[in-house]
């Protein structure tokens, strides 16, 4: 059951991440890959978890999108914990993660027809976001008629579609080129202001971090921990070649790697 959270006086935070761990066994023993994460996440928000390969980003997505439980610790979206993966919380993965043997058409309707959603309704919904990312013309084709932008435009309509409040991505443009990624950046933070979705988005590249963010969250490695909460007050559309862009793009790049100083010879952090 999902136990429904409280607090007197004021109502939820859209997402509230509270002291999660997160420890995986190995081989030779256990690896603590999350130590006592903490975060908070208004409605309508654009974060993004920034940091280097195996920091527990991707873990600790899973964890708010109820794939992975924690060892320790609570997520709660609007105050209710969660336990499970729901329609709620929609995710959106690198390999796209589409249903081959599904035309367009079909992956982004999945969601509304499982659910019971009446046959007219999701046609007119999957439509609007066969629109609304650009894809109707392709509407009866299937994934492996499509580029790697389109498919994920596909994933992301797909999630869309599901009337999702939280919308979870996995470095989404990772295995993308340059052009295309810089045109799906763009399309994602047009579609963020016309739905006002609140958005989670988890990188390792502090460009598109500072790009699309209202606040980076900078992790660090060994077990992950967030280091600092960054808040970007640049207005959109934002200019990558900036003086300001740039001054706060190596603010965030020293953040990042500032931890580094802060570790004993041999790579091993030291105890704070």
């Amino acid at each position: 059951m999902l136990e429904a959270r409280t607090v007197r006086g004021a109502p939820p935070p859209m997402l509230c991440v509270n002291g999660v761990q997160k420890i995986f066994a190995a081989a030779n023993g256990t690896v603590e890959a999350l130590h006592d994460i903490n975060l908070t996440v208004e409605k309508g928000e654009f974060i993004c978890l920034l940091g280097a390969s195996g920091c527990g980003k991707s873990t600790l997505l899973r964890i708010i999108a109820g794939f992975e439980k924690a060892t320790r610790g609570s997520v709660a979206v609007y105050g209710i914990d969660v336990d499970r993966p729901g329609p709620d919380r929609g995710m959106v993965f690198q390999d796209y993660a589409l249903f081959p043997w599904l035309t367009v058409r079909q992956n982004i309707s999945f969601g509304p027809h499982y659910r019971g959603v009446p046959a007219t309704d999701i046609a007119n919904i999957t439509d609007r976001f066969l629109a609304m990312v650009g894809l109707a013309a392709f509407a009866e084709r299937y994934p492996h008629q499509l580029s790697g932008g389109m498919k994920q435009r596909v994933a992301i309509a797909r999630v869309l579609a599901n009337d999702a409040d939280l919308l979870l991505m996995d470095e989404p443009f990772g295995a993308l080129d340059a052009l295309t990624r810089g045109k799906l950046q763009e399309e994602l933070i047009e579609i963020w202001q016309s739905t006002k979705l609140t958005v989670i988005f988890v990188t390792h590249s502090v460009e598109e971090a500072v790009l699309l963010a209202d606040r980076v969250i900078v992790m660090t490695a060994g077990p992950g921990r967030v280091d600092c909460n960054i808040k970007v007050g640049l207005p959109r559309p934002r200019d990558v070649s900036s003086p300001e862009f740039n001054a706060l793009r190596r603010d965030v790049t020293r953040r990042l790697t500032s931890y580094i100083s802060r570790c004993v010879p041999g790579g091993i952090a030291a105890a704070s």
